[in-house]
C-alpha cells in the first residue's frame, strides 16, 4: 500500500452518528478493533445456530475468506465513522444481502433468516462487546463508568441500522452479561459451527500474499493474533467449541499484543498501512478520522434524522416485498434465492472477489 497523503483523502459528507470526542471513535479507532476485536466477534457469532446455518449455506467465509472479512469489517467501520448517507445506504443494501440468507436449519429443525431481529441482536451485541473487550484487554484499559454508559447508548443508536430494536440493547455491562447468559443455553458447537470458528481463527487467510522471505514474519503475526483472540474467549466457550490453548499462552500474549498495538497507535499512517493489509476497502472509511480530514458538513445526526433526510426506511421495514419473494423461492418453490442484494452491495461494501 502506497503512502496515503492527507490531500488524497476523500472527506465524509458529515460525522455520521457519533463524531469526534465520542467514546465510539475512541474505542473503535484503536488497533484492537479491526484485529482481535473483530476476529473475536465473527468467531463467537458462529455458536448461534441460525447464524452459522446462514454462514454455512453461503460458504462465503470459505470461498472468499479475504473479501468476506474485508467487506464485513468495512461495514462495521462505516457505522462508526462514515457519513450518515453512506451508512444508511449500506444498511439498506445489507437487508437485501441478508434476504438471500434463509433456509432450513441443518440441526434440530426450524428455519433461519439473517434478517431476523433476534439474529441481528446477537450480531450487534457480540460485535460491540468484542470490540470493547479487546480494547480493555490489549489497549488502554477499562473505560470510565461515564464512558461505558455512553458506549452502550451508542450501541443502541447503531442498532437502529439493523433489523433489531434498539430497545433490546442493554445499557450497561451487567445487562450485556445477562443477555449472554440468556443466550448460553441456545448456543451450540455443531460440526458446522466448529468448522467455521476454526476457519475464522486462521488470520493468515485474510492477509495478502507476501514474498517467500517475508512468510515467516507473516505467519508469526497471524499466529499471535490467533492466540490473542482465543485468550479473550471464556473457557466454557472454548470447551464447547473444542478450541484448546494453554493458560500460559493466555497470559504471555497480553504484554506482547499490548506493546505492539501501543506502538502502532503512535503513528496514524502506520495504522492505516497495517489496516490496508487486512482490509483494504476499510482504509477509505478510517483515513479521514486518522488523518484529521474534516467532513464537508460538521454535524452529527441521529439515524431517524438521516433516514428522513436521505430517504431510507427503517431496516426492519425495508424491502419487505423482496424478502417475501425470496421466502417464496426458497420455501415454496425449492429454488435458490436471488443474488440481487449481493450484486448491488459491491458498489458499497466492495467487490466479492
Amino acid at each position: 500500500m502506497a503512502r496515503l497523503k492527507r490531500s488524497e483523502v476523500e472527506p465524509h459528507e458529515d460525522y455520521g452518528f457519533f463524531g469526534p470526542g465520542s467514546v465510539v471513535w475512541k474505542v473503535w479507532s484503536y488497533p484492537t478493533a479491526p484485529t482481535v476485536g473483530f476476529q473475536r466477534s465473527v468467531v463467537v457469532e458462529e455458536l448461534d445456530p441460525p447464524l452459522v446455518a446462514a454462514v454455512d449455506a453461503t460458504q462465503g467465509i470459505y470461498q472468499r475468506s479475504r473479501t468476506r472479512y474485508d467487506r464485513t469489517l468495512r461495514y462495521f467501520a462505516m457505522v462508526a465513522f462514515a457519513g450518515s448517507r453512506e451508512v444508511c445506504k449500506a444498511a439498506d443494501v445489507l437487508v437485501k444481502v441478508h434476504s438471500k440468507a434463509i433456509g432450513q436449519l441443518p440441526y434440530g429443525g426450524g428455519t433461519y433468516d439473517a434478517n431476523d431481529p433476534a439474529s441481528q441482536l446477537w450480531i450487534q451485541l457480540t460485535g460491540w462487546h468484542s470490540i470493547l473487550y479487546a480494547y480493555e484487554k490489549y489497549g488502554p484499559g477499562k473505560l470510565t463508568p461515564a464512558e461505558e454508559k455512553e458506549y452502550w447508548e451508542a450501541c443502541a443508536v447503531a442498532a437502529e441500522l439493523q433489523t433489531c430494536s434498539p430497545d433490546d440493547i442493554p445499557r450497561d455491562r451487567d445487562g450485556v452479561r445477562a443477555y449472554f447468559e440468556r443466550m448460553r443455553p441456545q448456543l451450540s458447537a455443531s460440526p458446522i459451527a466448529r468448522q467455521a470458528m476454526n476457519h475464522l481463527l486462521k488470520t493468515e487467510l485474510v492477509l495478502p500474499p507476501v514474498p517467500g522471505w517475508a512468510k515467516p514474519a507473516s505467519m508469526a503475526v497471524a499466529k499471535a493474533q490467533r492466540i490473542a483472540t482465543i485468550a479473550t474467549m471464556p473457557h466454557w466457550m472454548r470447551e464447547m467449541a473444542g478450541i484448546r490453548q494453554p493458560r500460559l499462552l493466555d497470559i504471555l500474549i497480553v504484554p506482547v499484543i499490548k506493546a505492539a498495538f501501543s506502538l502502532a497507535h503512535l503513528n496514524p499512517r502506520v495504522e492505516l498501512r497495517l489496516l490496508g493489509r487486512i482490509s483494504p476497502s476499510t482504509v477509505a472509511v478510517i483515513a479521514p478520522i486518522k488523518l484529521g480530514v474534516p467532513p464537508r458538513n460538521e454535524e452529527v445526526l441521529t439515524p431517524a434524522e438521516a433516514r428522513s433526510r436521505h430517504g431510507y426506511a427503517k431496516p426492519a421495514e425495508a424491502h419487505l416485498e423482496l424478502r417475501a419473494r425470496q421466502a417464496a423461492r426458497v420455501f415454496g418453490d425449492g429454488e435458490a434465492p436471488s443474488e440481487q442484494g449481493l450484486i448491488e452491495s459491491q458498489q458499497i461494501l466492495g467487490p466479492l472477489s
